[in-house]
């Protein structure tokens, strides 16, 4: 039990980040979903738009309380974290709705349908948890190494 502990210890910040991104993803997703249903399929990168708002709120207010564990709210700091978690998001962003439209329009996954445990997933949605494997791994680096690197 000793070492299961310490190896949940030396990789917390990675776990919490899995965690907290899987929560994230959840959140972008189920966002998309609903905005579909509202909106219409048609408007899948409106709708992605939309979804990335709300997860990135969540992820900044999750990543920087939870994952790395910065406290201050300071304007100065919170400030700076924020622009610079926005900035990397927004990279993030065009490169997710890139994705979007290669696999939706150029790929054609919009006409797909796929049947996992009996419920019937769209290939938008496929398209957009392929796009948010790569998307997850970028934001991780971005916030571990630049927006909430640890001061020595």
């Amino acid at each position: 039990m000793t070492k299961i502990k310490e190896l949940i210890l030396k990789y917390k910040e990675l776990l919490l980040y899995l965690i907290f991104g899987v929560l994230t993803t959840i959140v972008n997703i189920a966002t998309f979903w609903a905005f579909s249903k509202v909106l219409g399929e048609e408007l899948y990168l409106i709708n992605n738009a939309i979804a990335w708002v709300v997860a990135v709120v969540f992820a900044f207010v999750t990543n920087k309380l939870v994952v790395f564990e910065s406290k201050s709210w300071g304007s100065k700091t919170a400030g700076k974290e924020f622009v610079e978690f926005i900035g990397a998001r927004i990279f993030t962003f065009f490169i997710e709705e890139g994705g979007m439209w290669l696999f939706v329009d150029f790929l054609n996954f919009n006409e797909k349908t796929f049947n996992v445990f009996s419920f019937v997933i769209t290939g938008q949605i496929v398209a957009k948890l392929a796009v948010g494997v790569i998307v997850i791994i970028l934001n991780y680096f971005f916030s571990k190494f630049i927006i909430f690197k640890k001061k020595k």
